[in-house]
């Protein structure tokens, strides 16, 4: 046998890559594992871009392992990928995100980890004889009421509840609220569910899942989408309707009227003559660059500084509680909700006023639509979940200067040094607070189904300002949300689980 001189060895000895436990570049997103398949995208490209992710501090594993959270491929045809999955030592691929090229193109360019949409989702399409054949996916009991399920951001079933959000919201513009409502709730359980659907069996016993749902749920399993919602997609009506509803203040029945002139562009409504906006709907066009945005966390922070500011001029015991999807852990939003509160009652009287005068004497209020109280004890609680509480509020927008925001850095190619943020600013008095926080974290379903439980399981009705018990006909006390779970004899659910 010949034995190999030195120069063999050398050119047979592989070089060693940097893993991921031993970084040259330090980590900045633990909860991100990647893992670059080789497959069709190549053994020097896939070293290119393992060097460039971790340069930007992203975790990318050598080895294909369960702790590998993302699974990133390259032109691979998604029966041929998921087979070659399949066969891997994995004890669940199917619960890894198995991601097209396109999310870490987007994700290096942002330089963090962008959210994960349909889009970027390489799906199974298995066929209906594997269907059959797959053992079903042990679940849980799965409660008909969002408010006894805990519900996180971390949504297994993103692929489907997409598909049935498109349904919602085209349901919202037609003002069809039967469908809406039961999409919603279908949406709701999906997003609830500890692991993703991985056959039909699956959906066995869950509640809430209709006819419809199934349907577009087998679709998407056999084509990767659903037929119906890609035409909801394309529809000229549903992509100007979306348009015209982005702007605030203007709502779906807005936007079909002038939908129904023949109106297709946001520069087509505001050289309309005819068309007179009210004050909303005029600061929504005049900020609509800022205000169509996503809010950041670390914007709303800087908001809430502010608010806080202004109001302790008026009382030093003001507290300013951020409420909505932030509450719930979200990293953006649309908006940023505060409820303002005083602990000795009558004491609010006023607050917003100064609240506004404060902001405007700063030069920093762009819009306000102060909304007095018109709580009544005989209004409460309201049988009605879509009616607006009766507390005193006030809708603004206001100019946040970037160089208050936490982590900012300065565009040089900026227009300006601020930008537009939508603000809500709700003040209930001291003994309905608790219900108010309850109301205004959300989500929308899980207050839903919170009434709808108290309604049909408990013979109570709750709204944001009280909780009546009709057994006893007595308004029952709440200091806090944990009261009101209480009462109603729920487990208590932190917000950051209530994302229904």
């Amino acid at each position: 046998m010949l034995q190999a001189t030195p120069w063999t060895l050398l050119r047979k000895r592989r070089q060693p890559e940097v893993t991921c436990a031993h970084p040259k570049q330090e980590t900045k997103f633990r909860d991100v594992i990647m893992y670059l398949v080789e497959r069709r995208m190549g053994k020097s490209r896939r070293m290119f871009l393992t060097s460039l992710a971790r340069s930007k501090g992203f975790c990318v594993e050598d080895t294909l392992s369960d702790k590998v959270t993302h699974i990133i491929a390259e032109a691979n045809p998604a029966h041929e990928l998921w087979s070659w999955l399949h066969g891997q030592s994995l004890t669940d691929p199917d619960s890894t995100n198995v991601l097209d090229i396109s999310w870490f193109t987007e994700s290096m360019e942002a330089g963090r980890p962008v959210l994960v949409e349909a889009k970027h989702c390489i799906q199974q399409k298995p066929s209906l004889q594997l269907k059959k054949t797959l053992p079903a996916n042990p679940l849980p009991t799965v409660s008909q009421y969002a408010c006894q399920r805990r519900t996180t951001l971390d949504n297994h079933n993103k692929v489907f509840t997409d598909a049935l959000e498109v349904l919602i919201e085209n349901y919202e513009f037609s003002d069809n609220k039967g469908a809406c409502v039961g999409f919603r709730r279908a949406a709701s359980v999906l997003k609830s569910l500890p692991k993703p659907l991985r056959c039909l069996k699956d959906m066995e016993g869950l509640p809430c899942l209709g006819d419809d749902t199934k349907a577009i749920i087998e679709e998407i399993y056999e084509c990767g989408s659903s037929s119906r919602v890609e035409n909801i997609l394309s529809d000229e009506k549903y992509q100007t309707l979306k348009l015209f509803t982005s702007v605030f203040g203007v709502g779906p029945k807005t936007g079909d009227k002038w939908y129904r002139r023949g109106l297709r562009a946001l520069e087509q409504v505001h050289s309309e003559p005819s068309i007179q906006l009210n004050k909303m709907q005029a600061a929504g066009f005049l900020y609509y660059e800022d205000i169509s945005k996503p809010v950041s966390r670390a914007e709303a922070k800087a908001v809430g500084c502010i608010i806080e500011e202004v109001a302790s001029c008026f009382s030093s015991s003001v507290t300013i509680t951020l409420t909505g999807g932030f509450r719930r852990g979200k990293e953006f939003g649309h908006d940023v909700d505060f409820l303002l509160s005083i602990p000795e009652p009558g004491k609010e009287d006023g607050l917003l006023p100064a609240v506004i005068d404060r902001l405007r004497k700063q030069g920093i209020l762009l819009y306000s639509d102060l909304q007095e109280s018109t709580l009544q004890q005989w209004k409460r609680p309201s049988r009605c979940f879509d009616s607006m509480d009766h507390f005193q509020k006030c809708f603004l927008i206001v100019k946040l200067w970037t160089r208050l925001v936490e982590g900012h850095r300065e565009d040089p190619s900026s227009r300006r040094d601020w930008k537009a943020v939508r603000v809500d600013l709700v003040v209930p008095p001291v003994d309905c607070y608790a219900f108010a926080l309850l109301g205004w974290s959300g989500s929308t379903q899980f207050e839903r189904d919170l009434r709808r439980f108290a309604r049909l399981e408990r013979r109570m009705l709750l709204d944001n300002h009280a909780l009546y018990d009709k057994t006893t006909n007595t308004f029952l006390q709440a200091k806090t949300e944990e009261d009101i779970f209480a009462h109603l004899g729920l487990d208590y659910i932190e917000p950051w689980q209530r994302n229904a």
